[in-house]
């Protein structure tokens, strides 16, 4: 499936929810460059507050888990579910169930999470569609962008 998949996790603590180290984290970016290693490509980014939000990057050629993002072709589209990480907060009870995508188009999603008594979590996940060039899958402004973020306790 010619799918480019760039899934961005960036995890905190209560220490970085004011001040300098808020900052920084919200300074961490929500797409990176993306190598050109044929597709599917799955591009995982891990920044934390442990490492100052550095980012720590791994590359597979593979789709991404089908628990957390349901992929199917269907036509000339893409079907897309997108699936919160089970056991973590607030539960979203209301939400869209599929998106659709044509080829060249790319989607942002960001939501977070309340994942322990003193652990957050911002996933960002950019995925495209038949981009062309792995490189340029995510230039410009997303076709759909599903922000879930909500305030976190």
């Amino acid at each position: 499936m010619d799918v480019v998949t760039q899934w961005i996790r960036t995890t905190w603590t209560k220490r970085s929810r004011g001040g300098p180290a808020a900052a920084r984290r919200n300074s961490a970016p929500i797409t990176f460059p993306v190598p050109d290693s044929g597709v599917p490509l799955l591009h995982e980014i891990e920044m934390s507050e442990k490492d100052d939000f550095n980012p720590i990057s791994s590359v597979r050629r593979e789709l991404p888990d089908p628990d957390r993002v349901a992929i199917h072709e269907a036509g000339r589209f893409l079907s897309i579910e997108l699936r919160p990480e089970p056991g973590t907060a607030p539960v979203r009870w209301t939400r869209g169930s599929m998106v659709l995508l044509k080829p060249g188009q790319w989607l942002r999603w960001q939501i977070n999470y309340w994942i322990s008594h003193d652990c957050y979590r911002l996933d960002t996940l950019n995925l495209a569609y038949r981009p062309g060039a792995a490189a340029a899958a995510f230039a410009g402004a997303p076709a759909r962008f599903l922000d879930e973020r909500t305030q976190l306790r």
